[in-house]
């Protein structure tokens, strides 16, 4: 919000990543946005990471994992990180099951006869903590923070855990000696947390930082130990409401994690520098629909105020039309001109035909709503590059489903005013 008075801050623009932008169609004698040119991304091997980010149900997951199937088929080696809680993703890749260990997916010929390689994982957010404190604890420590009941309510169900531990896992992928990938897909969290692990590090900070904290933890520090006194009732008063073996817990969680807190705040301050680094490219997903448009608008200019490197938005689920010229008006005419003809006692076929016109006049009234929509968000945003995927009459539930959507991402003519229009 700009101050009182004053005048409206402008917005920054997100870096631009190096994905080569194709200029728009001409529609209606106008511009219309560039297209995101997907192949050109994807093969640049200067780019290592790509983060999709998206409110929730736009299709966000089955994005990121068609992006790093055709990347693999494009001779990629690939690593695709989900933190989907719907498991759909594992599903699409004709796994079982997906867990925090990447697994190889037999993902057909193409990918073999490119040399290119696709691997997936679902990250497992406990486990994910446990391995941190594993690897940067003595092994008695480890044990003492693993056991600890608070631990284990932090690492399983704490708010903005699960973001933090994204970070966690990112940072483990981008620094293996070993990894073999040349790219990693990162989906995020449904709706605005899908960003909110940019801010994980510093709400972890508030909380170890905070007053209620340090108090609890102050008569194992120096100076404050002048207040012991103080400190002494607080902690017997709590020890009454919470009781003696609670107040114990919470204090050797507090101290034990203290001592491991700055290890996380510099390896998710590196994080945050690679996620704003040239190799790496956010996408914006997001369906034509109000809601879905405001929270991309809201990843756009976050990404701005970030400084982190947008390639463009994947504009899904776009209605399309196997007859463009024939416009709703026109339809609505015909059908009821076929109506009027059914009442005098036409032949009963044309009720057919009735109910086809009538349809596509209903698909051409959300044509016509989606293209207000999008046309908006390109007027608030001319610099995001972007590229539509016309609604499938049907989930995506495996490969070859994840191949078809691949494919439609990087038509040669995939101009977002053109599939509305």
């Amino acid at each position: 919000m700009s101050p009182a008075g004053g005048a409206r801050k402008p917005r920054r623009q997100p870096r631009a990543g190096r994905a080569a932008h194709r200029v728009g169609p001409l529609v209606g004698g106008k511009r219309a946005a560039a297209a995101l040119d997907v192949d050109a991304l994807l093969d640049d091997r200067r780019t290592e990471i790509i983060v999709c980010c998206g409110s929730g149900g736009v299709g966000k997951t089955t994005t990121a994992a068609a992006l790093a199937l055709r990347a693999a088929e494009r001779g990629r080696s690939v690593v695709v990180l989900t933190i989907d809680p719907a498991r759909r993703l594992a599903q699409s890749l004709g796994l079982s099951a997906l867990d925090n260990t990447p697994a190889t997916v037999d993902a057909g010929p193409a990918v073999e006869a490119a040399g290119g390689r696709l691997d997936a994982m679902m990250l497992d957010m406990k486990r994910t903590f446990d391995e941190v404190v594993e690897a940067h604890a003595s092994p008695e420590k480890a044990e003492q923070m693993l056991t600890n009941p608070f631990y284990v309510a932090l690492s399983s169900s704490f708010a903005g855990t699960q973001e933090y531990m994204a970070m966690e896992k990112l940072g483990q992928l981008y620094a293996r000696k070993d990894r073999g990938w040349d790219l990693i897909v990162v989906d995020t969290p449904p709706s605005r947390s899908a960003l909110d692990f940019l801010d994980a590090p510093e709400h972890l900070s508030s909380l170890l930082d905070g007053r209620f904290i340090r108090l609890l933890i102050a008569p194992a520090r120096g100076p404050v130990r002048l207040l012991s006194t103080g400190v002494g009732v607080v902690t017997n008063v709590l020890s009454k409401v919470l009781g003696a073996q609670v107040l114990r817990d919470l204090q050797t969680f507090i101290a034990a994690f203290d001592t491991l807190f700055g290890g996380f705040r510099q390896r998710a301050e590196r994080t945050y520098a690679l996620l704003q680094a040239p190799q790496t490219a956010f996408v914006v997903v997001a369906t034509p629909e109000p809601d879905a448009l405001r929270e991309a608008a809201y990843f756009v200019e976050r990404l701005g105020e970030d400084k982190m490197p947008l390639a463009g938005l994947v504009l899904n689920r776009v209605t399309g039309s196997s007859a463009p010229a024939l416009s709703r008006e026109r339809a609505l005419e015909a059908a009821e001109q076929l109506r009027d003809g059914l009442s005098d006692g036409g032949e009963s076929e044309h009720a057919a035909v009735e109910g086809l016109l009538r349809l596509h006049a209903e698909r051409a009234g959300s044509r016509a709503r989606q293209l207000r929509l999008v046309r908006r968000f390109i007027a608030a945003h001319p610099w995001v590059a972007a590229t539509a995927v016309p609604a499938l009459p049907g989930d995506v539930h495996d490969v070859d489903g994840l191949r078809r959507i691949g494919e439609l991402l990087s038509r040669a003519d995939a101009g977002v005013d053109e599939d509305v229009a």
